[in-house]
C-alpha cells in the first residue's frame, strides 16, 4: 500500500514507493570534508545574492523523480564506502557554464551518517533500493562509531572491519 513503511526504511523515514541515489563523493576524504565544502558553497551563494541552495548537478534527469521525492536520499560514497546521506527535497532545471542544460538535485543540508558500507567507484550515479541502503548510525545499537575520528573509521572500513 502506498505510504506504508517497509524494511529498514522504518528506521530512516522512507516509505514504500521510495528509492535513493548512490553517488561517488569526488575529492572528499571524510564526511567532515563534505560538510565543510557544502557550508562554503552556501556562504558563496549568499555572498553572490543567490538562493542558499545545496544541490548536485547531473546531466541526466532522474526518471524516478516521484519515488526520489517520496523520502529518497542521495547516499555519498567517500573513500570506498557509503558513509553519509542527504534527503532529496526537489529538482530544478539548471545550466552548466557551457550553456548546456542539466538537472539540479536539491538536497537537505543535514548530513546523516550511515553504517559504513564498502562500495566500488563507478561513473555517474545509480539508483539504490531501500532494501540495499545502509542503516543510519543513530538507529544502530552501537553509536560509538558515530563519535569515532574519521581517520580511524576510514582505516577500519579499508580493513573491512566495519
Amino acid at each position: 500500500m502506498a505510504g506504508d513503511v517497509v524494511g529498514t526504511s522504518i528506521e530512516q523515514g522512507a516509505v514504500s514507493g521510495s528509492v535513493n541515489i548512490l553517488k561517488l563523493c569526488v575529492g572528499m576524504d571524510s564526511i567532515e570534508d563534505l560538510g565543510i565544502w557544502q557550508t562554503q558553497c552556501l556562504k558563496l551563494r549568499r555572498k553572490q545574492n543567490l538562493r542558499p541552495l545545496l544541490y548536485h548537478a547531473t546531466r541526466k534527469v532522474p526518471k524516478r523523480r516521484t519515488e526520489l521525492l517520496n523520502g529518497g536520499s542521495i547516499y555519498w560514497i567517500i573513500r570506498g564506502a557509503i558513509q553519509v546521506r542527504q534527503l532529496i527535497t526537489g529538482f530544478e532545471d539548471g545550466q552548466r557554464e557551457d550553456g548546456a542544460h542539466n538537472c539540479l538535485i536539491i538536497l537537505n543540508p543535514e548530513l546523516i551518517v550511515v553504517h559504513p558500507t564498502p562500495r566500488r567507484a563507478f561513473q555517474g550515479w545509480r539508483y539504490l533500493d531501500l532494501c540495499d541502503a545502509p542503516l543510519d548510525m543513530n538507529r544502530m545499537s552501537n553509536n560509538v562509531l558515530e563519535d569515532m575520528p574519521h581517520k580511524m573509521r576510514r582505516e577500519l572500513i579499508e580493513l573491512c572491519l566495519l
